[in-house]
């Protein structure tokens, strides 16, 4: 059965990621304030993503990948900026000169 994972932007501007079979029964509820208690104290809500799965099981995995993900990230996600994810997923480390760490050592 087909399932979707999709990205809703709330009106503080945060991002609520989920997953359904029905996508369109699912963002109803979101609107009427019943699909769950985040989107219910954020409304009113918009779509701004929506990916299609040949099975709710692949559409779940990757809600639960995308949730992990940070907010520049989903952002190129939704922007449609695919070549953009494998750098927006590398760790970003303060390089740190070795003397530094010498000096705060000693």
């Amino acid at each position: 059965m087909t399932g979707y994972m999709y990205i809703l932007e709330c009106a503080d501007g945060s991002y609520y990621v989920g997953s359904t079979r029905s996508l369109h029964g699912r963002f109803e509820q979101h609107l009427a304030g019943t699909g769950c208690e985040y989107t219910k104290r954020r409304l009113p809500v918009k779509l701004v993503f929506a990916g299609e799965f040949e099975r709710i099981s692949e559409a779940f995995a990757f809600e639960k990948q995308v949730q992990g993900w940070s907010r520049a990230k989903r952002l190129a996600l939704i922007q449609g900026r695919y070549t953009d994810l494998p750098e927006l997923s590398r760790k970003q480390f303060r390089r740190t000169d070795l003397s530094d760490l010498h000096a705060r050592a000693g």
